[in-house]
């Protein structure tokens, strides 16, 4: 490890202190989506966050994104919002009497772009998104730019009010690292919130973390040692959801390797250096969760994707 990461990991439980100290200013409750944000983030994935309306979801990733030192943007799905809207367009200026194109970059040139109810994307607009999201670069005529380190897109959706929304395909939730699920609050957490937003000064929020800071805890995260009994505890459950009852398409590989970043994420967001059985217990659904379809009947019986990652937990006793 360089002189710079070590400086960076001794540093990493006051950064998270920090991170987290400012997201709880204006977040009320709400502890295991922000963990696992974070613990996207270190790992260096995209991530999913779904609920109902009103519990934060936007919020949230702004003020994760302000207590970094990053560039954001924010992209307002719609219906009638087009490829170019998003990647940027090539447009014809004329210098010193001179006609010449020039790239407009759009909105996913940032470091943390936030996609705002994904699902009202029309899917051509949608699938704009997947070579940024894969390769972290962007193909507009026959011109192909890169995105700067560290990119996230991090899109929000609402499970209700589903008229004249688009469902992500597969291909697409397959790229995103985590699907994270916002409950709501207790009584207790709902009077901090009226308490906090209904008062004469709104919480403020500062950074706290710095670009360099962030892509060294990424690089740092890869480092913490797993050992091989976990490695293929991952794999086996990543496997035992491709023939589990109900499911009828389980997860690709793509998830075995997600599982593992992740849960050395949350190993390091916890101030260990290595990986617990419990990591990816808790790492196990929002990884998973996007990538499991279930079968008709299964559905029809109500069964959900945490249900079934719960049992295949029980029966691996992870």
């Amino acid at each position: 490890m360089s002189e710079d990461l070590s400086s960076i990991y001794a540093r990493a439980p006051a950064i998270f202190r920090g991170i987290r100290g400012e997201i709880e200013k204006v977040m009320v409750g709400q502890r295991v989506a922000i963990e696992q944000l974070l613990a996207s983030i270190i790992a260096g994935g995209h991530a999913l966050l779904e609920s109902n309306p009103g519990l934060g979801k936007t919020l949230l990733i702004k003020t994760t994104a302000k207590t970094m030192s990053l560039s954001f943007s924010r992209i307002q799905c719609t219906p009638d919002l087009m490829p170019a809207d998003i990647t940027g367009t090539t447009i014809i200026e004329e210098v010193d009497g001179e006609k010449r194109f020039r790239f407009e970059p759009g909105p996913i040139f940032a470091n943390i772009v936030l996609a705002d109810e994904i699902n009202r994307a029309s899917p051509k607009t949608q699938s704009a998104m997947l070579e940024s999201m894969q390769e972290k670069q962007v193909t507009v005529g026959n011109r192909t730019y890169r995105l700067d380190d560290p990119f996230f897109v991090l899109a929000t959706q609402n499970p209700i009010e589903m008229e004249g929304t688009f469902p992500l395909p597969e291909a697409q939730l397959d790229r995103f690292l985590m699907k994270i699920k916002l409950d709501y609050p207790s009584p207790e957490e709902e009077f901090q919130i009226m308490e906090r937003y209904t008062g004469r000064v709104e919480p403020r929020v500062q950074s706290v973390a710095s670009k360099e800071e962030i892509l060294g805890l990424q690089q740092i995260a890869r480092e913490v040692p797993i050992s091989e009994d976990l490695r293929k505890a991952a794999v086996q459950l990543v496997v035992s959801t491709r023939n589990w009852n109900g499911v009828r398409y389980g997860a690709s590989p793509r998830a075995s390797i997600g599982l593992v970043l992740a849960a050395k994420s949350r190993a390091l967001l916890d101030g260990r250096n290595y990986v617990s059985r419990e990591d990816l217990h808790v790492m196990a659904y929002p990884i998973l969760r996007h990538r499991l379809i279930l079968t008709f009947e299964a559905e029809r019986r109500g069964l959900t994707q945490d249900q079934v990652i719960t049992d295949i937990l029980k029966e691996l006793k992870i």
